[in-house]
């Protein structure tokens, strides 16, 4: 029997068939992937889906690359957003702009808003939430300037800004303040129909009441259709903020509903108003408390004095966290009790670095400096707020010179500068009159984000004005494109200082065009500017105006610049009566203004009597004692002087001594009248000696009258020839190249001596000279002075 063998063949699939089979299975691992990496994301687990998602190759969706972004921006992690960044690079999925939106988000959210601009700049198509992103980005992260600029930009796309782009910018302009700026965006608002937007109308609450108009902030809120929580909250904030307690309060009363934030307002604004009693009234009817409500609590108690209270309630609290123990140690600083600032310190079970930082403040507010640099040199990590807390801290003891050292160290340590180191170091060149240092780290903000910061550019214009450059200080203003009042107001001082007093008027003028609202500091520089040019009838317009017109009730500052004023201008019996008038007791500088007008008038028998007001409200002021002896070494009277040197030593006063200061070649140096500690102090007698003799050849006659010691003309002329200005100038010459500005500090009023020396020698050298004295400043150029003589 014959067996029929029969053969099967199978014929392989098609290679596309067999491509369609890998690519099913692909799909359904990478569906798989893609879930598993959400629920993961979704459960917490960032950390699992990571390790997915190396597993993975990096084959995820959109989707799946959302939810590991989110969950890096809920747990703040950078390191691992970085992570996923790169993998979504080699994906080809960044010209998503929901996944590129959601990159830029992880980085603001994280706080690196560097790589969220890059991430915005390379983005292939932006819609209105990158653009909103970035705004808020830039606004919460204290980049308001950038903010602004980036929704200007905007407005030349086709992109509309929506209600939270708005609210963003409007974040922005609360932040810097800028009143101008924020006006401009509320008529956007209008024309683009967004005003009655909840949002955009609490955003615009909150932005008036930050830049100063509480009265538009009230008129928005009162004209809401509709108001939620929040809009109560800022409205109530903004009164607390602005000492309107009252006003707060009846709001406060009237709130549909409350939260713990406006609670917390409330406390706040009580405490700041130093109305303690009321604040603990309300913080014991709290139905609910927060840490931060306890914190407010405690921190109003100690900065107000109230150390014992705040101690028993910090006790008491259930639950503490590093803020509430940070409170206490500031407010045993403020209150000098540092040896238990210290201990509670030592006590705390975390010490994080702010708790250091404020520590090291505490330390320098009561001027225990050296103190603070030794903690500081003692923490285990140093950021630039530990930085800047030690840099204050010099700065704000007058260690002029240590702040810049310590900058310069914070610069070679790597640690980058932000805004409030700028800003203090800044300060510390405006007060040296350290003017080359000044550049140098003006060159350093342009290379810094905190260029376009406007506290640092407002610092810049001090800076420049302080250090005798007015001009340089109108180009820094002139070129901001967002001024705030703090702008303008150093704007006019510096104008003022300098005795530009038309140029301090027109500009405050100017200010009042551009619908900005002065500040009781701006009014101080204007009336300022009045009286080192003798403007009388102006003064009296500006000072009459204050509480009706500006709406600023004049403070002791005001009326001292009142009674400066008059004096000046030689209305001594006008000056004495506005201060017997005056609605407020006068203190010892008012009466001292005064002293200096009879001085400059020579009245001795006014004089005399302004005195005994000074005597008696500041008994160690030596300022009346070398007034009057100057008023008596002039009519010869050097019995009286005498007398007044024995009260004064039976007193234990002391005169301060003539100090002036000179910038050369990043080093401040220091005279004192009759110096002769410095290694170049023989050449400077000699040029000192040189220079006389030129002067006295052009007509120079030197004005001893200046000199409170009885004897000879010839000893008198060597005292004078010696004064410290005249020490700093002459060491200027020998040590900076021809044609340079000299520019020098005096610590007291330039004697009638020195300011005719000073003309005589600008015109010999031909070189400009730029005095600053306690009370302006001085161009000399070609034998002239700024001043024309009156100061």
């Amino acid at each position: 029997m014959t067996t029929t063998v029969m053969v099967f063949s199978v014929r392989p699939a098609s290679h596309l068939q067999f491509k369609l089979f890998c690519a099913i299975a692909t799909s359904r691992t990478q569906a798989n992937s893609n879930n598993h990496v959400k629920a993961l994301c979704k459960q917490g687990n960032l950390k699992e889906a990571l390790k997915l998602l190396h597993d993975t190759a990096g084959h995820l969706n959109s989707s799946a690359y959302i939810s590991l972004l989110q969950a890096c921006i809920r747990k703040k992690a950078l390191s691992e957003g970085q992570i996923i960044h790169a993998h979504i690079n080699g994906s080809g999925f960044m010209a998503d702009t929901v996944l590129g939106n959601t990159i830029l988000n992880m980085y603001a959210k994280c706080g690196n808003t560097g790589y969220a601009r890059r991430v915005f700049d390379q983005m292939p198509g932006r819609d209105v939430c990158s653009w909103t992103m970035m705004i808020a980005a830039y606004a919460k992260h204290g980049f308001a300037h950038e903010a602004i600029l980036l929704f200007n930009q905007m407005r030349e796309t086709l992109v509309q800004p929506n209600q939270f782009t708005f609210a963003s910018v409007l974040a922005a302009c609360a932040n810097l303040p800028s009143l101008e700026q924020g006006r401009k965006i509320h008529e956007e608002i209008i024309n683009a129909g967004f005003q009655s937007d909840m949002v955009v109308a609490t955003a615009l609450i909150n932005m008036y009441a930050n830049c100063g108009s509480i009265e538009n902030a009230r008129r928005l809120f009162d004209n809401m259709p509709q108001r939620d929580l929040v809009s109560w909250n800022a409205m109530i904030a903004g009164y607390a903020q602005h000492g309107l307690v009252v006003e707060a309060l009846k709001l406060f009363v009237k709130m549909p509903e409350r939260d713990v934030f406006s609670w917390t307002s409330m406390i706040t604004g009580f405490t700041q108003n130093g109305l303690i009693h009321e604040a603990l009234k309300l913080f014991n009817e709290m139905p609910q408390r927060s840490v931060v409500s306890w914190n407010a609590m405690i921190a109003g108690l100690a900065q107000n004095g109230f150390i014992e209270e705040a101690l028993k309630l910090f006790q008491q609290m259930p639950q503490k966290d590093v803020f509430s123990w940070t409170a206490m140690v500031t407010g045993y600083a403020q209150n000098g009790f540092v040896e238990e600032a210290l201990k509670l310190f030592e006590e705390m079970p975390k010490r994080p670095v702010v708790s250091w930082n404020a520590m090291i403040s505490g330390f320098a507010q009561n001027g225990l400096v050296e103190e603070a640099l030794k903690l500081f040199k003692k923490m285990p990590k140093q950021d630039v707020a530990s930085w800047n807390s030690m840099i204050a801290g010099f700065a704000q003891n007058g260690h002029g010179d240590k702040t810049l050292k310590l900058f310069r160290e914070m610069q070679m340590a790597g640690v980058r500068s932000d805004s409030k180191t700028f800003v203090t170091v800044l300060q510390a060149c405006a007060n040296l009159a350290a003017f080359e240092q000044g550049m140098e780290i003006h060159e350093k903000i342009n290379r810094s984000p905190s260029r376009f910061d406007i506290s640092v550019v407002n610092a810049l214009i001090d800076m420049y004005a302080k250090c005798g450059d007015v001009q340089e200080a109108r180009d820094m203003f002139d070129k901001m494109h967002i001024r705030n009042v703090v702008s303008w107001t150093m704007m006019i001082a510096g104008y003022a200082m300098h005795g530009y007093a038309k140029e301090a008027i027109r500009l405050f003028e100017q200010m009042e065009y551009s619908g900005i609202n002065p500040n009781h500091v701006t009014l101080l520089s204007v009336l300022s500017a009045c009286s080192h040019a003798g403007l009388v009838d102006e003064g009296y317009r500006y000072f009459n105006h204050m509480s009706d017109h500006y709406h600023i009730m004049p403070v002791m500052e005001h009326y001292r610049c009142m009674v400066d004023l008059l004096g000046r201008a030689g209305h001594l019996d006008e000056a004495q009566d506005f201060i017997n008038k005056m609605p407020i007791k006068p203190d010892a500088i008012i009466w001292s203004c005064l002293l200096g007008a009879c001085r400059t008038h020579n009245n001795i028998e006014l004089g005399e009597r302004v005195a005994g007001h000074i005597f008696e409200l500041d008994p160690k002021n030596a300022s009346p004692y070398v007034l009057l002896s100057n008023m008596y070494a002039a009519a010869g009277r050097w019995d009286e002087i005498e007398k007044l040197r024995k009260m004064m030593k039976e007193k234990g006063i002391a005169k301060t001594p003539g100090c002036s200061w000179i910038e050369v070649g990043r080093e401040v140096h220091a005279f004192l009248a009759g110096d002769r500690s410095h290694p170049q102090m023989q050449k400077i007698y000699m040029e000192l000696e040189r220079l006389s003799q030129g002067m006295k050849a052009a007509g120079y006659i030197p004005e001893t009258r200046f000199v409170l010691n009885d004897v000879k003309e010839e000893e008198k002329e060597h005292i004078l020839r010696h004064h410290s200005e005249k020490l700093a100038i002459t060491f200027g010459l020998l040590n900076t190249s021809h044609g340079s500005t000299i520019r020098v500090i005096k610590n007291l009023r330039v004697c009638g001596d020195c300011h005719s020396v000073i003309k005589f020698i600008s015109k010999i050298v031909a070189r400009e000279i730029i005095v600053r004295d306690v009370n302006r400043y001085h161009h000399f150029k070609d034998g002239q002075c700024s001043c024309g003589d009156y100061w």
